[in-house]
């Protein structure tokens, strides 16, 4: 009788642990989530993660906690989270460098974007400008040429990083211009930045919340945006198409990502969670102020982007011959 008992008595047992796995997979997430931002500090990946960490700790019911792990463009931080189990408690912040331009300017990647991650969302588009340093003698983009052009060699950009949109958009620029300039490439935007201000590089195309405060305090010049259209942050800022490239455009998007093998559940809640904190009213102001326009949308629309963007990058690079070792 008591053997019996005993016997009943873990049968019970496993039938509550079952209940309890169950509720737990039910319950996600039940700790903190780790977004790991593949850039440093500073950098339009970053602001966003920072406008958006308190609501969606609210919104999920556990702290988001912001995992700087900079370097390679991008692919240190999202070889991270490739390699991590797929859980929902390690996800990517990527952006169009990590999840898509790295395609066609490496010849061997530590991860497959689209066989090693699993997209969420889209988040937002980031409005790029191209500035230069007050010494820089030019004030709309046909003069930039000229002066180039005038003095070959003299000028130097920088990027975020050898492989992403401010080296391969820049990179652009010169083909299709036919100026020289020196790229001089940074683990971010934000010692970019820095290097900008005191003139060791003079020109930069990047996002517009790390540059165009530079620019209203008038330690920068800005001479038009990269985008195919007019940013609504600065109407009167013309266009690089405009300006005389017709067809340029340089359009930069971040996305949120988990591993491989996430849980549908799992994609949901967190698509259903990001989708309704970047529609706050509150949110969306602090996102539009810092240059960024909300993208949203399901985890399939953006697989399918993903995917169109790769294919879209990897030409570019190749016809303007940009390649990264």
């Amino acid at each position: 009788m008591n053997k019996l008992a005993g016997i009943g008595r873990v049968i019970i047992g496993l039938i509550l642990l079952g209940a309890s796995v169950q509720a737990f997979g039910q319950a996600y997430p039940a700790r903190p989530i780790r977004l790991v931002v593949p850039f440093p500090p500073g950098g339009a990946v970053d602001f966003y993660a920072r406008v958006v960490q308190q609501p969606l700790s609210e919104a999920l019911g556990q702290q988001l906690v912001i995992d700087n792990k900079a370097g390679a463009s991008g692919m240190v931080g999202a070889e991270i989270v490739a390699k991590s189990p797929p859980d929902g408690y390690t996800l990517l912040l990527g952006n169009i460098a990590s999840l898509a331009i790295n395609v066609g300017l490496y010849a061997k990647m530590p991860y497959d974007p689209l066989k090693d991650l699993t997209p969420i969302v889209r988040t937002v588009d980031v409005n790029y400008v191209l500035v230069v340093h007050p010494s820089v003698p030019a004030n709309t983009v046909p003069e930039l040429v000229a002066y180039a052009k005038a003095n070959p060699g003299k000028l130097s950009y920088g990027s975020a990083g050898s492989g992403s949109l401010p080296h391969l958009g820049t990179e652009l620029f010169k083909a299709q211009t036919g100026i020289d300039m020196l790229h001089v490439p940074y683990k971010g935007g934000g010692p970019m930045v820095t290097d900008l201000l005191g003139g060791t590089v003079q020109v930069v195309i990047g996002d517009q919340a790390n540059l165009m405060p530079h620019v209203q305090s008038g330690k920068l010049r800005a001479l038009a945006v990269a985008t195919s259209k007019r940013s609504p942050n600065f109407p009167n800022l013309p266009t690089i198409a405009e300006s005389g490239l017709a067809g340029y455009d340089s359009t930069a998007w971040q996305g949120l990502a988990g591993p491989a093998g996430l849980p549908p559940d799992v994609v949901k809640r967190l698509n259903e969670a990001f989708n309704a904190v970047m529609a706050m009213p509150a949110v969306r102001e602090k996102l539009t102020g810092g240059g960024l326009e909300v993208v949203g949308g399901p985890p399939e629309q953006f697989a399918r982007f993903i995917a169109a963007e790769i294919t879209k990058w990897t030409k570019i690079a190749k016809d303007v011959g940009a390649k990264v070792d």
